[in-house]
């Protein structure tokens, strides 16, 4: 049977308990424990495919297909794994699925509660994704904050796995806030002693609280939180604000998490090999000279939306010696007119995933300054689109060039939906998502840049190139470096007479690490680093 981990956040959301529960995971494995993470998101909505970016930030994809919370990119990329379907659940997969099961009689017409059938459905959910990979410890964090309304069934589903796989068997993590009051200097553990309080009227004592702050925590702080939420001292961990989310494992570790958590659940105490970890940390310090990166969005108002592809970038310029300096740039401010002073100084250009009309002539302009200037650029999914209509709009000499997306009777709707999206209804779950494999054609780029000649990708989309102008714009120099298995659909783009000009129709982001850039984001970085003029450039390290 799993042992089981529940972090709880409280005071108030986006305080970093994914990263916290990342980093637990990290030392975890260090210590050779075969580690699984969930998420449970207590809103409604039966995934967060179809919430706004603005609401809800990246949409997160796994292998098989799932669309979930931005938190398990830092999942994977903290513990090395592929997670699948089972590692994100909702309010609303949990009430469909108990309602499903009403209809279908399961429940012999007996009156369907909260407690026990919801909680039933939640602990279930819980017990079959460490059941499935065999996991030794699971990991489950709980969306949004302690007090939260939607979020009272999952704090009494876990109150109850206590009693049902043994107490030695489950540790409960509380992360907190510690706000700073500018005008006496000091940090306040008030609000975090009322939510310790609130969890504890609902049943939970917390083992460990982890204290998020932005300033040092003096050790009398960590003497008062310990006496008023009835917690070892050495079980209150601080926890500071770090130059890089990469340095909290190790943070963690010197506090002592590593064996708190090995202590309480029986495991191994020894700390296991970090040095995966310590040699990142260390290549980011030493990165001083930077790699300017432009990121041309619709959405840059809300950093998160592009969470993965930010930290794929960080991941390649790390590879390179280079530190990241990346500036936004909103594709609706955008045009063919400013494009030059808008996207001066960037070595390499990036045009992200998306939907919607909204600032995409911005996102054209932006890929036919990179093609007439020579800067390398790397289109993913909606951008390798924009690139492929750019080019088109050339080899046309016509502006009636376009996706159906955006223009459904243009005249040359060189970006289309794919055929088995035509009668699809619904919206949520329905686009071509997940892993597929991928062709690809020797003596391209994107073939020396995985150094293969076939990859799997993660997809999230419902329009695709249409194969009526592979002739036509193939002939004119746009090369179709990564096929379908089948032969079907373009997977890969990439322009000849081009330094680096490379669009692919999945999301390479999805799958980087910072001890494993994505192929495509470290040929991007090392072709943006030669880009950087002779006056800027430095020598890289060996």
């Amino acid at each position: 049977m799993a042992k089981h981990i529940f972090v709880t956040g409280g005071v108030v959301s986006s305080v970093g308990k994914g990263i916290t529960v990342a980093s637990i995971g990290a030392l975890l494995k260090a210590r050779g424990v075969n580690v699984a993470v969930q998420k449970l998101d207590p809103y409604l909505n039966v995934d967060p495919g179809t919430m706004s970016p603005y609401q809800h930030g990246e949409v997160f994809v796994t292998e098989d297909g799932a669309e979930t919370d931005l938190d398990l990119g830092h999942y994977e990329r903290f513990i090395g794994v592929d997670l699948t379907a089972d590692a994100n659940a909702t309010s609303g997969k949990v009430y469909s699925s108990v309602i499903n099961k009403e209809r279908e009689g399961q429940f012999l017409g007996g009156t369907i509660q909260v407690v026990p059938h919801v909680t039933d459905e939640i602990k279930r959910t819980i017990l079959e994704c460490a059941a499935r990979i065999n996991a030794d410890v699971l990991i489950t964090e709980i969306g949004g904050t302690v007090g939260d309304i939607e979020g009272q069934p999952f704090i009494e589903a876990i109150r109850q796995m206590r009693k049902d796989v043994g107490r030695e068997n489950v540790t409960y993590i509380h992360v907190t806030y510690l706000p700073h009051l500018a005008s006496t200097g000091e940090l306040k553990t008030k609000p975090t002693q009322h939510s310790v309080r609130e969890l504890r009227s609902m049943g939970i004592q917390p083992d460990i609280i982890v204290c998020r702050s932005d300033f040092d925590m003096p050790d009398e702080l960590r003497d008062k939180i310990a006496l008023f939420c009835d917690v070892p001292r050495e079980a209150v961990i601080p926890l500071p604000t770090v130059d890089s989310i990469y340095e909290v494992p190790l943070v963690l570790a010197d506090v002592g998490m590593g064996e708190l958590v090995a202590a309480r659940l029986g495991l191994s105490e020894a700390r296991g090999d970090l040095s995966v970890w310590e040699n990142i940390v260390e290549r980011l310090r030493n990165a001083h000279e930077p790699v300017s990166i432009a990121l041309v969005g619709k959405y840059v108002e809300l950093e998160d939306t592009y969470l993965s592809v930010r930290e794929a970038l960080k991941h390649a310029a790390l590879l390179h010696g280079k530190s990241l300096d990346l500036f936004w740039v909103h594709s609706e401010q955008l045009d063919a007119g400013n494009a030059a002073s808008q996207l001066s100084g960037a070595h390499g250009i990036v045009v992200p995933g998306g939907f919607g009309i909204r600032g995409i002539e911005g996102m054209i302009a932006t890929a036919r300054y990179a093609r007439e200037n020579s800067i390398p650029f790397l289109g993913l999914c909606l951008g390798m689109q924009v690139m492929v209509i750019e080019f088109a709009r050339k080899v046309f000499q016509s502006d009636s060039v376009n996706s159906t997306e955006f223009e459904p009777d243009v005249e040359y709707p060189v970006i289309d939906l794919l055929p088995e999206q035509r009668a699809v209804e619904q919206m949520g779950g329905t686009m071509r998502l997940g892993s597929y494999p991928c062709t690809l054609v020797p003596g391209t780029r994107a073939f020396e840049a995985y150094g293969a000649d076939a990859t799997r990708e993660r997809h999230r989309h419902r329009y695709e190139f249409n194969n009526d102008y592979r002739d036509a714009l193939s002939s004119a120099g746009l090369q179709f470096s990564g096929i379908s298995q089948d032969g079907r659909l373009v997977e890969i783009a990439e322009v000849q007479d081009h330094p680096w000009m490379v669009g692919c129709q999945f999301h390479p982001e999805f799958r980087s690490r910072p001890d494993w850039p994505h192929p495509l984001f470290a040929a991007f970085i090392g072709a943006a680093v030669e880009a950087v003029p002779p006056g800027e450039q430095s020598q890289l390290p060996l």
